[in-house]
């Protein structure tokens, strides 16, 4: 029987518990209507999959499929789905409920991701996965099933933050900083940044990343672990403040974000690791700063964003790969 990964219950209260993981086996479906068949290749793993795991995320489910990036062969296709997409390598949408409304959700139900929550019970960790063929894309010929496993969620991410939240500012003449180089989501920022022309700047706490970002595009890097580091970034610019500022993980950005933002700069929040609440400042209101928060993006979005890679050739970084439905292997990315 094919199998699946999900996890199981353990006792502890949120964020002081791990529930492990279960290797299941399932019955393997039969699509119908415009349901199509999909042999999952690669699976990729983000770190809300690792809040799910910690009991620190909404609608945690157990014995639903696990993760929400992936990408695979179509295996077997329903009576109403288009003949066009059986055998074709496929990328997967990561979520339902938002179609194409340029500002938020339309279903009344909200916004559901792929993986491990009561909302969406279905999840990539799979061998074969059953799924509406509206939430296809052909995964670009140039990345392998690794690399394209690893882009639905922090693509998506990136692109809306960048590309939607920021669109006007960004491109020839305009400058961006992205916090935190390293994490996926900001190593796509900055490829998306970079291909429309745009000066980036990163922040972060390891000079190894900061070099390798350089290596990326970038033009320039300061590590946030020194106090005044807006200083720094000033004088790296010669005094020519930013455009916008991506960034996920909150604190004290909008301070900071005087000192660094142009008059009418934007702020595009993706996340809050460092606490969930954000301190709004008069000094940002009278600069006439935007802060935008951007979580995830429409289907419309995924698909804009897949086409841009494959025009622009865009590779995400992976760092670590392991094969097959092997859970000692999977539980290394554990916290």
């Amino acid at each position: 029987m094919p199998k699946s990964v999900s996890i199981a219950r353990a006792e502890g209260s949120p964020g002081h518990v791990y529930y492990p993981l279960s290797l299941d086996n399932v019955r393997k479906a039969s699509p119908t209507g415009t349901e199509v068949l999909v042999k999952i290749h690669a699976a990729a793993m983000n770190h809300r999959d690792l809040f799910i795991r910690q009991n620190l995320y909404p609608n945690v489910a157990f014995g639903v499929t696990q993760w929400a990036d992936g990408c695979g062969i179509v295996a077997e296709i329903g009576a109403d789905a288009s003949v066009h997409w059986k055998g074709k390598r496929v990328i997967l949408s990561p979520a339902i409920g938002w179609d194409s409304d340029d500002f938020a959700p339309e279903a009344e139900g909200g916004y559901a991701l792929l993986g491990g929550t009561a909302r969406y019970k279905n999840g990539t960790l799979q061998e074969y996965m059953l799924i509406d063929q509206r939430e296809l894309e052909e995964a670009p010929e140039h990345l392998d099933d690794v690399e394209a496993a690893a882009f639905p969620v922090t693509g998506l991410t990136a692109w809306r933050a960048v590309m939607i939240k920021c669109a006007q500012q960004i491109g020839p003449g305009k400058k961006l900083l992205i916090t935190g180089i390293g994490g996926g989501v900001a190593l796509m920022a900055l490829d998306f940044a970079r291909e429309v022309g745009t000066e980036v700047y990163v922040t972060s706490g390891s000079q190894q990343k900061l070099e390798k970002a350089q290596q990326r595009g970038a033009k320039g890097g300061v590590t946030y672990r020194d106090k005044y580091w807006e200083k720094d970034l000033m004088e790296m610019t010669k005094g020519v403040k930013m455009d916008a500022i991506i960034d996920g993980a909150g604190g004290d950005i909008i301070e900071k974000s005087i000192k660094i933002l142009k008059p009418g700069g934007v702020i595009a929040i993706y996340g809050m690791t460092l606490g969930p609440k954000l301190p709004f400042l008069m000094q940002a209101v009278m600069r006439n700063i935007e802060v935008k928060g951007s979580t995830m993006g429409s289907r419309k979005d995924f698909g804009e964003m897949i086409r841009f890679v494959k025009e622009k050739r865009i590779k995400p970084v992976v760092s670590t790969v392991v094969q097959g439905l092997d859970l000692k292997a999977i539980d290394i990315f554990g916290p």
